[in-house]
């Protein structure tokens, strides 16, 4: 247990844990991609206090049209980090068409892929990963891992999609207390750090779409309930139901005995 919690011993740690690992590795550069919500703006405000903010490249990703983007824009221009916006709303209109979900598939094209709402949500978080990694590469930086330990706890993230990164920025940080963090950062606006968060693609709030309450999350990880006994076996389902997105893919094994199983 890590209480009382201290924000800002929690805030020039992370800072000390990024300038240890880039020295270690050989990076002065890092890629954070901003939403505008508390995650990646305390992500991208610790990444310029640890390497500068010239160091620091925020990239915006919108799918079309996106209502909250001058939320992304304030962190950018509040940090004095790099900036560059990538709309990726051709590249997943082409993954729709080239998938039968824009329209009825070719008659060659072999096996049908069924219409899935989900899959189309979750495809949004993998496309932009894709553009940051490749940005990344092309840039010799380091891609920086935005998602919380309460997303991961309850697997309320995408697979190959904002789990995959070179580091996790907030990963041993619960929900409530990036937010924590954020408020000891008179840089960034207050408001994006208590900024309700959404997924920016369901239209829902975070805790509308999982069904669940950050402030559950956070005692039920810390305290190890949240005070009932309801909430804490959905959310202990949500962890062992995720677990597989917090691990690297499972080795099959071909001489044991189903030891995997």
């Amino acid at each position: 247990m890590i209480y009382p919690f201290d924000p800002e011993k929690a805030r020039d740690g992370l800072i000390a844990e990024l300038r240890a690992l880039a020295a270690k590795q050989g990076f002065s550069k890092v890629v954070v991609g901003i939403s505008g919500g508390k995650d990646s703006t305390v992500t991208a405000a610790i990444s310029a206090r640890a390497l500068g903010p010239e160091n620091v490249y925020g990239v915006m990703l919108p799918d079309g049209e996106q209502k909250d983007i001058a939320d992304s824009r304030r962190v950018c221009e509040a940090l004095g980090i790099q900036t560059r916006t990538v709309n990726i709303g051709a590249i997943h209109t082409a993954l729709r068409e080239a998938t039968d979900q824009a329209g009825p598939a070719a008659p060659d094209a072999g096996f049908a892929i069924p219409q899935s709402r989900e899959s189309d949500i979750n495809v949004g978080p993998r496309i932009r990963m894709t553009v940051l990694r490749y940005i990344a590469q092309a840039l010799g930086a380091r891609l920086a891992g935005t998602g919380n330990l309460s997303e991961a706890t309850v697997g309320y993230c995408t697979k190959d999609g904002d789990t995959s990164c070179d580091f996790a920025m907030l990963g041993a940080l619960t929900s409530v207390e990036v937010v924590e963090v954020g408020r000891t950062m008179p840089e960034i606006p207050r408001e994006l750090v208590e900024k309700t968060p959404t997924d920016g693609l369901s239209g829902c709030s975070d805790e509308e779409k999982m069904g669940l309450k950050y402030a559950d999350i956070h005692k039920y990880i810390r305290e190890g309930s949240c005070g009932n006994a309801e909430t804490d076996e959905a959310i202990r389902k949500r962890e062992n139901a995720n677990r597989h997105k917090r691990q690297m893919p499972v080795i099959l094994n071909p001489f044991s005995a189903g030891d995997n199983a």
